[in-house]
């Protein structure tokens, strides 16, 4: 998260990239299908839920930058507040019906009554991050992640934030209780403490959970802490810290609310779903849930006549048979035992998969088959795509820094640059000992650069913010071409462009604090020529096929 001074870079060479336009018309490939291989789903990451005096329930999520209402019976939302104001990590209601919210990466915390004008209530909080009302109308919020600290937040947006207290461990999902005091967790100390906010002080209620992300209290005054890391929902007496716990969800878990009937709304964001919880029965409803929660780059493994697709899932790491579209998880965020930090692009070869996050500055190295963490370095800036060399060593595209690097040695501490200036490198593949080719997405360029020497030259040009890249078995380049909306495929040798599918949906806008190559398109080719593509609009995947 601390990767975020990297935007304003970023969204500055975008803009050259949005000026591209194509100088010529490319040819089209007939006879190609487009389908879909894995459905979509509603959000883009599910995080902070509330429900307001109706019993309407509210959803945000920070990546699609955008908030949802959410019909509990249908099982279906839509967007209530779309990007760039939606982005909400949390959401409290007033006891005027006054809607407020936080967006995470911006920091700031909007507010909406009714259907009436959005206004902004604070800026220059990055990482803001729970909030709640107390009865008197008051505000008050924390930063978790990006910072650490509590802050009571005017109302009428017309006084600046007042620090209350700060370094108390990631004051998360919280509410106020019946006694006036503010009920929350701390994340990274496994705790359910409680706040004077009017005398700063701060006491412990629970202890001995693993990861506690969010309270709530029923109309009967019990607390209810939620716990990412076990899944479990847990009921705790607010006065003697007495734990129960009532159910086990999969992990993951984010935030809770309750209704006016006691019944509790758990949001998943490696599901992309919520789910209710009947507290007498521990009984559990699916409201609506993902096959994938935010797919991003994918690489394929062909054995015996099968694709497997291998997805940088952000809130898990899947793979997904390529002919039934069946899915399978290996890990999931914030799980307790699990090593993963939001892996938004991926490649394979032989028994490896690699991940990376240009959100952590990470690279991981997974076994496929034992599902084992061979290598996990951190510290990088924005890597956007990584490939496992035969001697072992990685190829990295860093975006943070325009460069093409190659890191070796124990934990990749060996680090050479093998090009440099580069304009948004996101897509990566190597065809050869010497040969690698990479897309850059802020000069629309595909580029192959000799790693021997880092001797750069340009394939393609004019082309609309590409990103993903894979090569095909005959050696050409399959692209998405994400600005245009389409795939198309190059011819290393000439840079022939033939546009093989078109109107896509991809290209969802990059929400506010995020590079505009946010979550890249991913493409990957089967041994049998199959393409497969990921759809940030529709957290969907399509397979390509010649009819």
């Amino acid at each position: 998260m601390k990767r975020m001074s990297l935007t304003a870079a970023l969204l500055s060479s975008a803009a050259f990239a949005l000026a591209v336009s194509l100088t010529a018309i490319p040819a089209r490939a007939d006879g190609y299908e487009v389908t879909k291989l894995v459905p979509g789903s509603a959000f883009h990451g599910v995080h902070g839920l509330g429900i307001d005096s109706s019993g309407r329930l509210f959803a945000g999520s920070v990546a699609g930058a955008a908030l949802y209402e959410v019909d509990r019976a249908a099982g279906t939302a839509k967007v209530a507040v779309p990007i760039p104001q939606g982005m909400a990590d949390d959401i409290a209601f007033a006891p005027d019906g006054t809607m407020a919210w936080t967006a995470f990466l911006t920091g700031d915390i909007y507010a909406r009554k009714g259907d009436g004008p959005i206004r902004k209530l604070a800026s220059g909080l990055p990482g803001i991050n729970s909030l709640a009302y107390r009865k008197d109308g008051r505000l008050y919020a924390t930063q978790v992640f990006l910072g650490d600290a509590l802050y009571e937040i005017d109302a009428t947006g017309e006084k600046p934030p007042r620090k209350i207290m700060e370094k108390m461990g990631g004051l998360n999902g919280f509410e106020f209780g019946a006694d006036d005091h503010l009920y929350g967790p701390l994340w990274f100390k496994g705790q359910v403490v409680k706040v004077d906010v009017d005398k700063a002080e701060l006491s412990v209620v629970a202890d001995g959970f693993k990861v506690p992300a969010a309270v709530n209290f029923d109309s009967k005054g019990q607390l209810w802490v939620v716990d990412t890391a076990t899944g479990e929902l847990v009921r705790v007496d607010p006065k003697s810290g007495a734990k129960t716990t009532v159910t086990t969800l999969k992990p993951s878990l984010d935030n809770l609310a309750i209704d006016k009937n006691d019944h509790i709304f758990v949001s998943n964001m490696a599901d992309n779903g919520i789910q209710e919880v009947d507290p007498a029965t521990g009984s559990i409803k699916q409201v609506i849930i993902g096959k994938l929660a935010d797919p991003g780059g994918l690489a394929v493994i062909s054995e015996g006549g099968k694709d497997t697709l291998h997805v940088a899932d952000v809130f898990a790491y899947r793979s997904v048979d390529g002919a039934s579209g069946e899915v399978t998880e290996h890990a999931r965020m914030h799980a307790a035992g699990t090593t993963l930090e939001y892996p938004m692009s991926a490649t394979a070869k032989g028994d490896h998969v690699v991940l990376s996050s240009w959100f952590t500055g990470t690279v991981q190295v997974i076994d496929r088959k034992s599902g084992k963490t061979l290598e996990m370095i951190h510290g990088l800036k924005a890597p956007y795509d990584a490939v496992r060399l035969d001697d072992g060593s990685l190829l990295v595209n860093e975006l943070g820094t325009g460069s093409l690097v190659r890191l070796s040695g124990e934990h990749g501490k060996d680090r050479k640059v093998i090009a440099a200036d580069l304009k948004g490198p996101v897509g990566l593949v190597v065809t050869d000992a010497d040969t690698a080719y990479l897309t850059e997405a802020f000069t629309g360029q595909v580029l192959r650069v000799k790693l021997s020497n880092g001797e750069k030259t340009v394939v393609a040009k004019d082309l609309k913010m590409p990103e993903g890249l894979a090569v095909a078995s005959d050696g050409t380049l399959i692209v998405a071409e994400v600005g245009a909306k389409r795939i198309v495929a190059i011819d290393p040798k000439d840079g022939k462009l033939t546009e093989i599918a078109g109107n896509l949906p991809i290209g969802l806008e990059a929400a506010p604090g995020l590079p505009p190559t946010n979550l890249p398109t991913g493409v990957a080719v089967g041994a049998n020529g199959t393409i497969y593509m990921t759809s940030d609009i529709e957290n969907a995947i399509y397979k390509i096929t010649k009819k």
